[in-house]
């Protein structure tokens, strides 16, 4: 029996409705309904990345846009016109099906792979490199996955897999979007997120025999590190993976998949919807996902390419239609980054983090550098508030610090004490939502807005040392370590936070 699950007509992409209710598509009615839904909310922000990078190549291939222009047509008519569509996919239906007997959906077999459970194509489920995030499944007892869940997950992979050993002779390098957090522009729809993220197509280094990895009998062919252009990228086949469907109880299931390294990415091709700081000597580093620094604390790269600095394609495109005319500065917009924190071949943790974009930063440079003063104030106090913590652990550690016959404590016993402390993460973690409303509110306000910011800074750097003395304060032996402390913050901000005049 020929079992076929096609993804054209099939729903399978997660969308939400204005309402907040949620909605399975297939790729057709996804695209023609784009203006009636929301945005795609897939299981995990890997996958909800993965799928729009998906829709992304679909409509570059049908509708470019050429030029400026013709994106204004686009934008303007609200909504996409089926006729190109219909055609394209009617032309390529059966490399659209996810179980298709001579070109299943961006896969390939692969002689040197033995089927495996189907959990390896999952990325947040435990496999034999990951821990298991968010799931409790275990590998070796396997899982059956849905066709749609199959798809997604298959698609998250190509896009995210990570690196490793593979017992195959080769080993797994990185999918294009590993290293790194990817970017999108977001409207108040899915389908201005789209159009939005539609920048010209094709640009000067879309070579002409770009295109999508299905048009190709075998998209390892020619054998290559570079894309031959942005939908080449889009559909890396950076591993070969092999769907193995079945029936079960009149469903069809995928228990068992295939999967085997394929054509490595060199690592100086830079992703269209990555944003990097150019370092002198290192190059173009992408800006990722760590524990210790959140995005927002990094919004000026996205704003402007400068000669340290290369903002994702959809910031480029933005500024352009913003120069034009075509979209008026006041409309306010968000960027939302998706990806992983990984240490090597290992997921520490999945993120979704947005931001609000007021066009204006895009095309006032003043904004720009308003922006990069608060953020630079922000540091400044973080080190003062470092300073102040430091001194109090070390006379805490030897109360007599200071005096002639003091014992300076040892360095990592300060360290340890700062560290249980944290003070530096209280405080970072409480000018998040505080630097959001700047970034709003500052184009209408500059200098109210960032008066309102130094006050901000100076609360919650008191706050956070605060939050260490109250539990000292009672003892006597301690007032002098908390005295000093509080006196070296305060004279500290007062140096960094003076206003011009002042």
């Amino acid at each position: 029996m020929s079992l076929s699950f096609n993804l054209i007509d099939e729903p399978w992409i997660p969308c939400l409705r204005p309402d907040n209710t949620l909605i399975e598509l297939g790729l057709r009615e996804a695209i023609l309904r784009a203006h009636e839904v929301r945005e795609i909310a897939a299981e995990s922000p890997l996958t909800t990345g993965a799928l729009y990078r998906l829709l992304l190549t679909l409509l570059h291939r049908v509708y470019g846009p050429a030029d400026e222009d013709a994106w204004l047509a686009l934008w303007q008519a609200g909504r996409w016109e089926a006729g190109p569509l219909d055609a394209y996919l009617g032309r390529w239906r059966d490399r659209f099906d996810l179980f298709d007997p001579q070109h299943p959906f961006l896969q390939r077999a692969d002689p040197r792979a033995g089927s495996v459970p189907a959990a390896v194509v999952v990325p947040e489920l435990w496999s034999r490199r990951n821990p298991t995030l968010f799931q409790h499944y275990v590998e070796d007892l396997g899982i059956a996955l849905t066709p749609p869940q199959a798809a997604r997950a298959m698609l998250a992979t190509l896009s995210f897999g990570l690196a490793g050993t593979s017992g195959l002779g080769t080993n797994y390098t990185f999918a294009p979007c590993v290293d790194g957090a990817v970017f999108l522009a977001e409207g108040d729809s899915l389908f201005e997120t789209l159009c939005l993220n539609l920048a010209r197509y094709p640009r000067p280094e879309d070579g002409p025999d770009d295109r999508p990895a299905w048009e190709v009998d075998d998209p390892s062919q020619p054998r290559r590190d570079r894309p031959l252009g942005r939908l080449d990228l889009y559909t890396w086949p950076n591993r070969n993976i092999l769907l193995i469907p079945e029936s079960h109880g009149g469903s069809v299931v995928v228990r068992e998949a295939t999967m085997a390294p394929n054509l490595p990415l060199h690592p100086d091709v830079l992703d269209p919807m990555k944003c990097f700081r150019v370092d002198a000597k290192r190059g173009h580093l992408p800006l990722r996902f760590t524990e210790e620094r959140a995005l927002w604390r990094d919004v000026t790269v996205l704003l402007a390419a400068t000669e340290s600095s290369r903002p994702p394609l959809a910031a480029w495109w933005l500024r352009r239609l913003a120069e034009w005319g075509y979209l008026p500065r006041g409309r306010r917009l968000r960027f939302v980054a998706m990806g992983m924190a990984n240490d090597q071949a290992k997921v520490n943790f999945i993120r979704a983090e947005r931001l609000p974009l007021p066009l204006e930063y895009l095309a006032e440079k003043a904004l720009v550098d308003a922006i990069e003063e608060a953020l630079r104030l922000a540091e400044e106090v973080a080190r003062q508030l470092w300073g102040a913590a430091q001194t109090l652990a070390r006379v805490l550690l030897s109360p007599e610090n200071g005096g002639t016959d003091a014992r300076e404590p040892r360095r990592e016993d300060v360290a340890s004490l700062t560290g249980q402390w944290a003070v530096e993460r209280h405080y970072w973690s409480r000018l998040e939502l505080p630097f959001r409303e700047l970034l709003v509110a500052l184009p209408g306000d500059l200098t109210g807005s960032r008066l309102a910011w130094r006050e901000t800074l100076r609360t919650r750097a008191c706050e956070a040392l605060e939050w260490v003395c109250r539990s000292f304060e009672q003892d006597l032996r301690r007032i002098k370590a908390v005295v000093r402390a509080r006196d070296q913050l305060r004279t500290g901000l007062a140096r960094v936070l003076r206003t011009e005049g002042s």
